[in-house]
């Protein structure tokens, strides 16, 4: 792209959009990937694809927004200063709103509402980002450290998402 590239547009949509984002780019190095997802993308395709796997990977991201949009039986979970309301598919810390991707807030959904749960990589996967994502870990961890950088007090000494080591992720609102 002539003015600026992939990532500074991924990181000026992201100001002030929570669209789903799909990078399509020919580096496919593990770097380039990590820093766009950080950067607020909700996948990443390394070129050349085949059409089959672009229109799967559309209908995951689409499949992520639609689920996102439907309220779970529990209306809220509060947990210390954090609280995540699905009727209003809002979430607050310390009274503050956290603007969240549709991918991070159907990560924390699946989370949140298996609180106390430990949810597998795969699992976690599957769920969030669909059967074709099974083997993706990177996304997951790298969705986790958005979520905990948003939500954690301490990003760093998290409260409401643990790392089950070679496990998978739990949700606890014991914070």
């Amino acid at each position: 792209m002539p003015q600026m590239d992939g990532f500074e547009v991924c990181r000026r949509l992201r100001q002030w959009s929570q669209i789903p984002i799909i990078m399509l780019s020919a580096r496919g190095d593990e770097k380039d990937k990590v820093k766009c997802l950080d950067l607020g993308a909700d996948d990443y395709i390394v070129k050349p694809f085949g059409t089959s796997e672009l229109i799967a990977r559309i209908s995951a991201v689409l499949r992520r927004t639609k689920t996102a949009d439907v309220s779970p039986a529990v209306s809220v979970i509060t947990s210390g200063d954090l609280v995540i309301n699905f009727a209003k598919r809002q979430v607050t810390r310390a009274g503050l709103e956290m603007k969240l991707t549709p991918t991070e807030y159907a990560l924390l959904q699946e989370l949140a509402l298996n609180s106390g749960k430990v949810l597998t990589h795969t699992h976690l996967l599957y769920r969030i980002w669909g059967p074709e994502y099974r083997e993706e870990r990177e996304y997951l961890h790298v969705f986790v450290r958005r979520l905990r950088s948003k939500l954690e007090p301490d990003p760093k000494n998290p409260r409401y998402i643990i790392t089950v080591s070679s496990v998978g992720y739990q949700f606890t609102d014991s914070g």
